[in-house]
């Protein structure tokens, strides 16, 4: 399927120096949960980050944010991080109006680096748009999300194999990922791959498919039970679609499940994260699925 591991690790260092090329963009959030709803209480955000209010779709306080950048995608060079902290009983929800797309570099590497910190009892619902790498791009993406004693994060995350439209296919130079979720405990869990579609085996049985994606959530206060339950409802949802979607889901060595998925295209992508993300809704929360703007 995909050159990837999910194992029990220590954080990694993530941190690169500061190349001449490019822009170093910053954005750095902090919420709080105050008079029954999620408000930012902090902020600050430096180009190509623009700072979006958070809307807010439901009476459950949850605060929605989008997560954008004007100019349109990343460069060769571009250093962009985002720096976000969830208080104690804080509800974040955050996506993207678009996919992020990673454009040619002849050399400088793109690199997106997030850092994220969720209080005790606060819940972090991580959807964003899928990557779209261009031919020739180069982008290295690392997400470290740090979690308090009953926190929760729900992180999606999906990769296009390039635009389809125009013919291009696993046709980027070099795509790096990196996800690592970190329990009050000590214990984590790591995603780390690194793909070169020139090297010898390219991106393996991957090739036949259009997109990529993974699924991880993660408390330390659900009941066994209930994951059990919840891993046989997204099972059941995974093989419900034969032909367009392959994947599997599996419980962790921390409390939760990795759900590893490929799709043929971005409507059975975005079938999938829909049905998955309303059965963890229920099952957790007893909450639906919001309708989320993108604007």
């Amino acid at each position: 399927m995909l050159a990837s591991d999910v194992a029990v690790s220590k954080k990694s260092s993530d941190r690169e120096p500061t190349s001449s090329v490019g822009r170093v963009g910053e954005l750095r959030l902090e919420y709080v949960w105050q008079d029954r709803k999620t408000i930012i209480a902090r902020s600050h955000c430096t180009s190509p980050w623009h700072l979006f209010p958070p809307i807010y779709l439901d009476d459950t306080g949850s605060a929605y944010t989008l997560l954008l950048n004007p100019s349109g995608g990343l460069v060769g060079g571009d250093r962009l991080s985002i720096e976000m902290t969830l208080g104690p009983d804080a509800h974040v929800l955050i996506s993207t109006p678009s996919a992020n797309r990673v454009y040619r570099s002849l050399s400088e590497t793109s690199v997106q680096v997030v850092d994220i910190s969720v209080g005790r009892g606060a819940i972090l619902e991580w959807v964003p748009e899928p990557t779209i790498p261009f031919a020739g791009s180069r982008f290295r993406q690392v997400i470290h999300v740090t979690l308090a004693p009953g926190a929760t994060v729900l992180l999606w995350d999906a990769i296009a194999s390039g635009r389809m439209a125009r013919g291009e296919r696993w046709a980027f130079a070099s795509l790096e990922n990196e996800i690592w979720i970190g329990t009050s405990s000590g214990q984590s869990v790591l995603e780390r791959y690194h793909l070169n579609p020139a090297e010898s085996g390219g991106v393996g049985l991957a090739t036949a498919w259009d997109y990529v994606a993974s699924l991880y959530l993660v408390n330390d206060t659900v009941n066994v039970e209930v994951w059990k339950r919840l891993e046989e409802q997204i099972a059941a949802i995974l093989e419900g679609h034969p032909g367009s979607v392959l994947g599997g889901v599996s419980q962790l060595a921390v409390p939760g499940l990795a759900v590893k998925l490929v799709a043929r295209s971005a409507p059975d992508l975005n079938a999938m994260l829909e049905a998955m993300w309303e059965a963890v809704r229920a099952h957790l929360w007893s909450l639906p699925t919001p309708a989320l703007r993108r604007y």
